[in-house]
């Protein structure tokens, strides 16, 4: 007999959607990504402590496979993706591409996406 086992361990809630945001095409279907600064992702993922969440944001550019610049928080406030991603401008300039589809819909993503990016042409 099946009996389904879910963890009793509290799971963070990073893929939460606001709808008032707006949503952005996605950019890279068919494209041939030839040099860097071409395209860049932030991913954020989440890492288990003994008292709750550590939360990781990485920006990536994605023809080196490198990452260049990342932070830790213990809160998914902006502060952290924003800091990173303003360090990675500072230090490579501005990509032409700057994907967030893993964070497309949260609320920390677009913020990232939106007041960075349209500020650093």
């Amino acid at each position: 007999m099946f009996f389904p086992v879910q963890s009793r361990r509290k799971k963070p809630r990073t893929s939460i959607g606001n709808r008032e945001h707006r949503r952005y095409p996605y950019l890279l279907r068919n494209l041939t990504i030839t040099r860097p600064n071409q395209v860049w992702c932030a991913d954020t993922t989440y890492i288990p402590m003994r008292k709750g969440f550590l939360y990781l944001v990485a920006i990536v550019d994605w023809y080196i496979r490198k990452v260049l610049n990342w932070r830790l928080s213990s809160t998914m406030d902006t502060d952290f993706c924003v800091s990173a991603l303003e360090e990675a401008l500072a230090r490579y300039g501005v990509s032409d591409i700057f994907n967030t589809e893993p964070l497309q819909l949260s609320e920390f993503g677009l913020l990232v996406r939106t007041n960075q990016m349209r500020n650093n042409p």
